[in-house]
C-alpha cells in the first residue's frame, strides 16, 4: 500500500509529466502548421519555374478555357507558341535544339503546374506535344531529323502529334496494321491511326507503322511524318465525353510518300522506342493529375462547409469529412510514389513497374475522387457550371490513355513474375 505522501508526490509527477507532454504536443502540432512544404524532389529551381508558368497559365489560359470548351478545340499554335517563347515545351530538351537542358525533373515539374489550368484537354495536348511525340526523336534521331522536328516543337512553331492507336489496336500496340513498305530511298505508307490528339491541328506525327513483316516486336518504326503530304486524310474530329477543347482526330493514310530518312533511329526498332516513350508518357499523367486531385479535395471542402442540409454544413457529416480526409491521404501517398519513380529515372534505372503504378493508382484515384467530390455537391455538381464536374469527365481517360488499367496490372505483375506463362 502506498502511503498518503507517496501518493500526493506521485500524483504531482503524473500531473506535471502529463503538462509537459500536453504542451510539447501542442507545441509541435503549431510547428506542422507552420510548415508549408515537405522535402521531395523539387528544389527552390523548380519551384521557380512552376511560378513562372502559374503568371502564364492565369493571363494567356484560363481565362479562355471556357470559349474553348464550349467551342471543342482550343488555338494550338497560338498557345503552344506562347509557351515555346518561355521555354515550357523544351525544358528538358538539348539548348542545341532551342530546350533549356535541365533534367526530366523540370518536365515533371511543368507536368504538375498545368494541372492547375481549368481543363484537362490542354495540359493532356501540351504532354503530347512535348512528352509523347519527341522523347524518341530526342534520344534516337539523327541531327538532320532534330533540326527538321524537335526544334520547331521545341519553338511551338509545330504542333505534333503522336499516331499509335488504331481502331482495332489500343493498348495492344504489337498489333497495329498501319504499313510503311521501303521502296528504294522512300517509305510508301498505307492504313489509318484512331484517337489521335492534336491530329486535326499538328504539323506532323511520330508515327509508329510496321516497315517489314517481320516478328511484331521488331517490325515496326518510329517516323516523322508531315501532316501536309498528298495521301493524308484527317477523317474525322472525334466527339468524346471529355477533354472537350482537345481535338482528337481519326486519319487515313493513301500511298503516302515520305523519305526513308525520316525513320527515327534504327529500321524496326520502334516498338521498342515506343515503349520507352510510354514510360515518360505515363509519368506525365500521373503528374498532370496532382494538382487537380488537391483542386476537388479543396472545392469540395469549400463548398460543404457552406452548403447546409437539415440545418448542419454537408461536411459535418462523418462520411463526408472521412472519406475527404482519406482522399488527401491517398494523394499523399500517390505523390510520395511518383516522386520515387522521378528519382529512380533520373539516376537511369529502369522505371516501367513504377510509372505503371504510378499510372494505375493515379487513374483510378481520380475516378474515385471525381466520383465521390460530385456527390458530395449534390445537383450542383451535375451541372456544366462548376469545375468538379468537367474533372469528372475529363480525368476518365487517365484510366484509359497510355494503356488501360488492365495492361498496366499485367506489367505489375509481370515485374513481380506472378503473370501466368503464356503457351
Amino acid at each position: 500500500m502506498l502511503s498518503t505522501v507517496t501518493r500526493k508526490l506521485t500524483c504531482q509527477v503524473y500531473r506535471g509529466l502529463t503538462k509537459r507532454l500536453f504542451h510539447a504536443g501542442t507545441k509541435l502540432c503549431q510547428q506542422e502548421q507552420t510548415v508549408t512544404t515537405f522535402p521531395d524532389i523539387y528544389t527552390d529551381d523548380h519551384k521557380q519555374l512552376r511560378e513562372s508558368l502559374r503568371k502564364l497559365i492565369d493571363k494567356e489560359i484560363n481565362p479562355y478555357v471556357d470559349e474553348w470548351e464550349e467551342k471543342e478545340i482550343f488555338p494550338a499554335h497560338e498557345v503552344f507558341k506562347k509557351l515555346g517563347n518561355h521555354g515550357f515545351l523544351g525544358v528538358n530538351y538539348p539548348v542545341e535544339y532551342g530546350g533549356l537542358g535541365l533534367d526530366f525533373s523540370y518536365l515533371m515539374a511543368v507536368a504538375e503546374e498545368l494541372g492547375n489550368i481549368n481543363c484537362g484537354a490542354i495540359p493532356m495536348a501540351i504532354g503530347v506535344q512535348t512528352a509523347m511525340s519527341i522523347p524518341a526523336l530526342n534520344r534516337f534521331g539523327s541531327k538532320k531529323l532534330k533540326e527538321k522536328f524537335l526544334a520547331p516543337t521545341i519553338a511551338g512553331d509545330y504542333v505534333a502529334c503522336l499516331g499509335v492507336s488504331e481502331v482495332g489496336a489500343g493498348s495492344d500496340v504489337a498489333s497495329i496494321q498501319t504499313k510503311a513498305i521501303p521502296q528504294g530511298d522512300d517509305l510508301i505508307i498505307n492504313g489509318g491511326k484512331m484517337w489521335t490528339t492534336n491530329g486535326c491541328q499538328a504539323d506532323w506525327m511520330c508515327l509508329l507503322a510496321c516497315t517489314s513483316d517481320g516478328p511484331p516486336h521488331k517490325n515496326k518504326s518510329l517516323i516523322c511524318l508531315p501532316m501536309n503530304l498528298p495521301g493524308i486524310h484527317v477523317a474525322k474530329k472525334i466527339k468524346k465525353l471529355g477533354m472537350k477543347s482537345s481535338d482528337t482526330a481519326q486519319i487515313f493514310f493513301e500511298d503516302v510518300r515520305v523519305p526513308r530518312s525520316y525513320i527515327i533511329g534504327e529500321e524496326g526498332k520502334g516498338f521498342l522506342y515506343q515503349m520507352l516513350q510510354f514510360q515518360e508518357e505515363r509519368m506525365w499523367g500521373t503528374a498532370g493529375v496532382l494538382e487537380p486531385l488537391e483542386n476537388m479535395i479543396k472545392m469540395t471542402i469549400d463548398y460543404t462547409s457552406q452548403r447546409k442540409i437539415f440545418g448542419s454544413p454537408v461536411l459535418n457529416n462523418q462520411n463526408v469529412h472521412f472519406t475527404l480526409a482519406e482522399f488527401q491521404t491517398e494523394v499523399e501517398m500517390l505523390k510520395a510514389l511518383f516522386h520515387k519513380c522521378i528519382s529512380l529515372y533520373l539516376q537511369g534505372n529502369d522505371v516501367t513497374k513504377y510509372a505503371s503504378m504510378c499510372k494505375l493508382k493515379a487513374g483510378r484515384l481520380s475516378r474515385i475522387v471525381s466520383d465521390s467530390c460530385l456527390q458530395f455537391w449534390g445537383g450542383m455538381g451535375y451541372t456544366d457550371d462548376v469545375f468538379i464536374s468537367r474533372y469528372y469527365r475529363d480525368l476518365r481517360l487517365l484510366s484509359i490513355g497510355a494503356g488501360v488499367d488492365e495492361v498496366m496490372l499485367s506489367i505489375i505483375c509481370k515485374y513481380m513474375n506472378i503473370l501466368p506463362k503464356t503457351k
